[in-house]
């Protein structure tokens, strides 16, 4: 086994697990089988009881392991299906070893940061980087690792202790450090200054880690004169210092080491020169590419609760991408705080009233995505009416499905004080409940959790041709209420169809209504199996039916489906959908004025 490990120093959120999935990627191009670890050195034991503003979304696994969104990212660019155990916490590290003392293990020692704790995280990391996790039987050839935070901080010291030991120990050969730093430009001078990283790189070395390779973040090109003096400074071969510069879109970052022969210097520093081959990169530089050329734009409104930090919706805006380059559309996505819309806030700030839904009322699609807690779930029921209302594509997640139940139950229905007992525990009609086997006591892990089967009860749905008309899909959750089995009948008589249950037919999974042009929700998370060149099925049914292209997209799959080809076997490097000639969709996208909110393609977070 061959560990790249990638540490990041001078500030934080310099994209250092970009970097790492982009090193995967590049690595998995040359031939290798890659499997990837994520350390966050925080005292949670993961990331499921975090708040989104804290650390972003919780990225939910398969095994249903709550994690960091890093692995997110390695997933998509890789394409794999990683474990719970490929998350390394400092609270899991510190249970395991009181769970060992507990047990008497260390036989009456006294247990100590080191070798204790630097030992359990070797394991860990040894045991971690043997588990598959790309459908072939055996261990990958090179692990990627990723060490959350910035080099000096106090909580990562013993896991930068283990990583010292643990290069000795797997030998020169095996091991290869990569540390992204910053080489900042002063507005003043036009300077790139490297000063931060040689600070970063002494301090890397004091604490026994010697970077082979410097990746420098930047907001252009490093000239030749700063690498050589990063080179003369660092210790690093000027050909091993890599500039990541400021793009476009995130998908050009493997491109830019490619073109900077990063793979080589890995591959020299790792010994496979004679093993890997030419990187292959074809589709995935034609994919980046067509992300930049898009012109044509699809407004998507996300209506939710953290819309001030993206990263809290990171994998629905991954696939939205995803769906709207299948389309070849330019995706503008406006954020809407669904408490604006709200008939308070028309009171206490009008101007966010008027803002809010003006975004609504501008847009092709409205997404509603998962979220917990009462704040803005009004506003979610007024976005949710106002799609169905005026017929307008909609796509709930988990909470925005039981939300569309919530507000079908009060304006179809009748049914006033229709409700979800989380919202209102005394709700004469819980179209919403708890779900029996939850806990009410203890919050972390308790939910239902990763992959569960989902079995289509009507063929002829849209959900169910956009999957490829299959008899069940597998799908990630993470929730703790449901759809209430008892109101299912009613609703159904009111012409609400659930076109997917469990496997039990009492647990609601997909909800649609038959008579409008896409109204969808779903109690599962689609996003979190979106890949680029392979959308989520549902998203790219809520961007195809945005830009007037649903029956395309309906008539590709089901013709898909006679040939005996699996939806997810397309080509990456072509449109799954024949575009609008001329422009003209079924319904247009307004002009491209964002308010200052943010909008795919003109940045980082693509």
């Amino acid at each position: 086994m061959k560990y790249v490990l990638v540490t990041g120093g001078v500030v934080s959120g310099l994209g250092k697990g970009v970097t790492a999935s982009s090193i995967g990627l590049i690595l998995k191009a040359c031939g290798l089988r890659v499997t990837s670890i994520k350390i966050d050195p925080y005292l949670n034991t993961d990331a499921g009881t975090m708040s989104p503003f804290e650390h972003g979304e919780v990225f939910v696994l398969d095994d249903g392991g709550e994690v960091d969104l890093d692995l997110g990212n390695y997933e998509r660019f890789l394409d794999i299906k990683l474990t719970r155990d490929n998350n390394i916490t400092t609270g899991k590290i510190y249970q395991s070893v009181i769970d060992k003392e507990r047990r008497g293990d260390y036989l009456g020692k006294t247990v100590q940061v080191v070798p204790h704790v630097t030992d359990a995280i070797q394991e860990w990391i040894e045991r971690a980087a043997m588990i598959p996790v790309d459908g072939k039987e055996g261990a990958a050839d090179v692990c990627v690792i990723e060490l959350g935070g910035t080099i000096g901080d106090i909580e990562s010291m013993p896991f930068i202790e283990a990583l010292g030991q643990f290069s000795y120990r797997v030998g020169a050969g095996n091991f290869c450090l990569i540390h992204v730093s910053l080489v900042p430009v002063l507005n003043v001078v036009g300077e790139q200054k490297t000063k931060p990283t040689q600070h970063s790189v002494r301090g890397l070395r004091g604490l026994g880690l010697i970077p082979n390779i410097l990746a420098c973040r930047s907001t252009t090109a490093l000239e030749q004169n700063v690498k050589e003096k990063l080179s003369q400074f660092c210790h690093v071969p000027a050909e091993n210092i890599i500039t990541l510069y400021d793009v476009s879109n995130i998908w050009h970052v493997p491109l830019l080491l490619r073109d900077q022969n990063a793979h080589e210097a890995i591959l020299k520093v790792l010994n496979l020169q004679g093993v890997a081959r030419v990187p292959c990169l074809e589709e995935w530089t034609s994919r980046a590419k067509l992300c930049d050329m898009l012109h044509e734009p699809v407004r998507i409104a996300m209506v939710g609760k953290y819309t001030g930090l993206s990263d809290s919706y990171l994998s629905v805006l991954k696939a939205l991408l995803h769906a709207s380059v299948a389309c070849q559309k330019k995706l503008v996505l406006d954020w809407v705080p669904s408490g604006d819309l709200e008939d308070a806030t028309a009171k206490e700030n009008p101007d966010a009233y008027k803002l809010a839904w003006k975004l609504l009322r501008g847009a092709d699609g409205v997404l509603v995505p998962g979220g917990f807690g009462d704040r803005g779930v009004e506003g979610k029921i007024l976005a949710a009416n106002f799609a169905r209302e005026n017929r307008i594509p909609y796509l709930g997640i988990c909470l925005g499905m039981q939300i569309a139940v919530i507000e079908f139950a009060r304006s179809v229905l009748g049914l006033q004080d229709a409700n979800s007992t989380e919202f209102d525990p005394t709700t004469r009609n819980p179209c919403v409940i708890f779900m029996p086997e939850g806990s009410k006591t203890h919050m972390g892990g308790t939910m239902r959790l990763g992959s569960r089967r989902t079995y289509f009860q009507v063929m002829d749905s849209k959900s169910a041709k956009l999957y490829g008309n299959p008899s069940f899909i597998d799908e990630r959750h993470r929730h703790r209420y449901e759809v209430n089995p008892s109101m299912v009948v009613q609703f159904e008589n009111a012409g609400l169809t659930f076109a997917g249950k469990d496997e039990s037919s009492r647990r609601m999974e997909i909800v649609e209504l038959p008579n409008h042009p896409y109204f969808i929700g779903v109690q599962f998370h689609p996003e979190f199996k979106s890949r680029p060149g392979k959308p989520s099925a549902l998203f790219l049914g809520l961007i195809a039916a945005a830009c007037g292209q649903l029956d395309v997209a309906l008539q590709k799959y089901s013709t898909l489906k006679k040939v005996g080809i699996k939806r997810n076997e397309m080509s990456n490097g072509t449109s799954i959908l024949k575009p609008h000639q001329n422009g003209h969709a079924d319904k247009r996208a307004n002009n491209l004025s964002l308010n200052g909110v943010y909008s795919n393609g003109n940045g980082v977070h693509v």
